[in-house]
C-alpha cells in the first residue's frame, strides 16, 4: 500500500481552520494485528500486571530519578493523570500497544516541541512474552508515522542505550539513522547512561515508516 500519511496534515492548515493545541490525540493506529491507542485511566490493572510480570526484563532500561531529583508520583492513577494532562497540551502522546486485545506494552512520544522545532522523541518497550514478534517496531512505525502526519511534526528522535540490543533491533528494522550519540545523557537503572540517538525526518520517508518496514520484511 503506497501513501502519505501526512497528505491531508498541510491543507487542513492552510485552510483557516482553527487549530487544536494537541493535534493527533487521541488516536487509535491499527496495522496488522498490532493495535495502538491513547492510554486510558482503565488500563491500570493491565498496566501492573504486565509491568509486575516483566520487572526482571524492563528493569536495566528503566528511567529512574537522579540523586537530588524530585520523586515520581507514586502510583499509576497520578501517572496517568499527569501524563493525560500534558496529552491534552500537546506535549506528550502516550499510547499503549495491544495485542490479540491484551495490553502489550507503550510508546510515549514526550518532549514534543512546536515553533521552529517541530520534534519529539519516542521511547518504547514491550512484554516479553510477545518479543521478538516484530510487535515494537510495528508499533513503533505507527506512531512515527502518526507524528510526521497528523500530529504535524518535522522530526522524531528515538535514543538508545548501546547495550540494548533489543531496541537497536527495533530502530535497525526501522531503517532508522544514528545522528548522535550523547554520554552519560539520561538517568537509568540507577546512574547516568550514554545513548546512541536515532533520527528521521518527513522528507526521509516520503511513504512512511510503516511502508519501508513492510518493504524490508517483505524482503527477507
Amino acid at each position: 500500500m503506497c501513501w502519505s500519511p501526512w497528505s491531508g496534515t498541510r491543507s487542513s492548515r492552510s485552510s483557516g481552520a482553527t487549530i487544536s493545541p494537541a493535534p493527533g490525540w487521541p488516536a487509535r493506529l491499527e496495522s496488522q494485528g498490532v493495535v495502538v491507542r491513547s492510554l486510558r485511566r482503565s488500563d491500570a490493572e493491565d498496566w501492573q500486571a504486565v509491568r509486575a510480570r516483566n520487572q526482571d526484563w524492563l528493569a536495566p532500561w528503566d528511567a529512574t530519578v537522579p540523586p537530588g531529583g524530585a520523586p515520581r508520583p507514586a502510583s499509576y492513577g497520578l501517572v496517568t493523570r499527569a501524563l493525560l494532562r500534558q496529552a491534552k497540551r500537546g506535549h506528550t502522546l502516550p499510547f499503549v500497544i495491544e495485542v490479540d486485545g491484551r495490553f502489550a506494552g507503550q510508546v510515549t512520544v514526550s518532549n514534543v516541541a512546536r515553533g521552529s522545532a517541530q520534534w519529539g522523541s519516542i521511547g518504547y518497550w514491550v512484554d516479553a512474552a510477545v518479543a521478538g514478534r516484530g510487535i515494537a517496531p510495528r508499533a513503533v512505525a505507527l506512531v512515527i508515522d502518526h507524528c510526521l502526519g497528523p500530529v504535524g511534526l518535522h522530526r522524531v528522535e528515538i535514543c538508545v542505550r548501546p547495550e540494548n540490543t533489543n531496541s537497536l533491533r527495533v530502530v535497525e528494522k526501522l531503517g532508522l539513522e544514528q545522528v548522535g550519540y550523547a554520554p552519560r545523557f539520561l538517568h537509568i537503572n540507577g546512574d547516568w547512561r550514554d545513548h546512541r540517538i536515532f533520527a528521521v525526518t518527513r522528507e526521509e520517508v516520503p511513504y512512511g515508516i510503516e511502508q519501508r518496514l513492510s518493504t524490508h520484511q517483505s524482503h527477507q
